[in-house]
């Protein structure tokens, strides 16, 4: 059976696989592999998240990273965010700190199991392709957690294919969000954004 790219150790065997694309005038270049969401390309959810972010600064969280896509790019094209990159998977933030040293970009890489290591940190930023295969309890707390740890003008960006839940998402996002609007639907995918956090403890500027 196939590694869940969810896991932390990844035992299938490593097949490094390059991989590049272009990102607001930049060439990014990275190294994925197995055992890691979506080896070898840049999977169509996180394009169209990536592409419609605004400028983003402050301290900006790539909940999920994977091998790094989004966080590197964001970094890349935001030169006044702080990233930090966090993910479960022990392959993928290896693979995520050769790609932040690949492109030239300086971000933390976190091990957490969602945002578990995170609930301390505040965030103007939070970003996430999240993993759906791991299921709706998993990335319903995820989005939960980082409405607690958003400062109060702070925002979650997301993206979800409509078959996988995107309706059901967007009505759970707004019991601990007061306001959630849709920035892309395209290709079967929702690209959400998600502010105004109802939680208040914790989220001080």
């Amino acid at each position: 059976m196939n590694d869940q790219y969810y896991t932390a150790d990844p035992t299938s065997e490593s097949k490094p696989t390059p991989c590049a694309f272009p990102y607001r005038g930049y060439g990014l270049n990275f190294m994925t592999d197995a055992g890691v969401f979506s080896k070898g390309e840049l999977d169509v959810g996180s394009r169209l998240l990536l592409d419609a972010l605004p400028a983003l600064e402050g301290d900006v969280l790539d909940l999920g990273c994977g091998w790094g896509a989004i966080g590197v790019a964001i970094a890349k094209a935001n030169r006044n965010a702080r990233v930090v990159m966090a993910d479960v998977n022990h392959r993928a933030l290896g693979l995520a700190k050769e790609n932040c040293q690949r492109n030239g970009v300086a971000a933390e890489v976190i091990e957490s199991d969602g945002m578990s290591a995170l609930m301390e940190r505040r965030f103007d930023a939070v970003v996430t392709n999240p993993p759906i295969r791991a299921g709706k309890q998993v990335i319903y707390k995820m989005f939960a957690d980082a409405a607690k740890t958003l400062r109060g003008d702070g925002a979650l960006y997301l993206v979800i294919r409509k078959q996988q839940g995107a309706e059901s998402c967007v009505k759970y996002l707004r019991t601990l969000y007061g306001a959630v609007e849709k920035l892309d639907k395209s290709a079967g995918f929702w690209v959400l954004k998600a502010t105004e956090p109802k939680e208040e403890t914790g989220n001080e500027v």
